[in-house]
């Protein structure tokens, strides 16, 4: 993924992605579209507010560089497809953040995720234990 910034006042997939941007890779996860044209995007947003079709042509192209998106020539028109899905992308996002920050931003983050987990319940700790184990038998997912 390229040209992702952190905007940490915003929340969800706005921390990294611009509104357009962020409502576009929503609606596209959401539908479950392996493949779309900009006129289907168009189309669907212009039911829920005023946009223009050339908006959200940019906004696609911009995604498209972001390498969330892939496209296609079909014709005369792109044809795009997601490049993950909603769970692969915010997991990328938080390894993104966590590698950035410095060694010790990096321990503060591991003692909150600590704190986080004494709050947990029961099925969450066994999700944590279970992913602990297959780190530890160097499977990862």
């Amino acid at each position: 993924m390229k040209g992702i910034r952190i905007r940490p006042e915003q929340e969800g997939l706005r921390t990294s992605l611009f509104d357009l941007e962020a409502e576009i890779m929503e609606l596209v996860w959401s539908r479950g579209w392996c493949e779309f044209a900009v006129s289907d995007v168009h189309e669907v947003l212009e039911g829920r507010r005023e946009v223009a079709y050339t908006t959200v042509m940019t906004t696609i192209g911009r995604l498209n560089d972001k390498e969330l998106l892939v496209r296609r020539k079909e014709g005369r028109r792109y044809v795009y497809k997601p490049v993950m899905g909603r769970a692969e992308f915010i997991e990328a996002m938080t390894r993104e953040v966590l590698n950035s920050l410095p060694p010790v931003g990096q321990q503060a983050a591991v003692a909150m995720l600590v704190d986080r987990v004494a709050e947990a319940d029961e099925a969450e700790l066994d999700r944590l234990e279970a992913l602990i184990r297959a780190r530890r038998r160097g499977e990862h997912g």
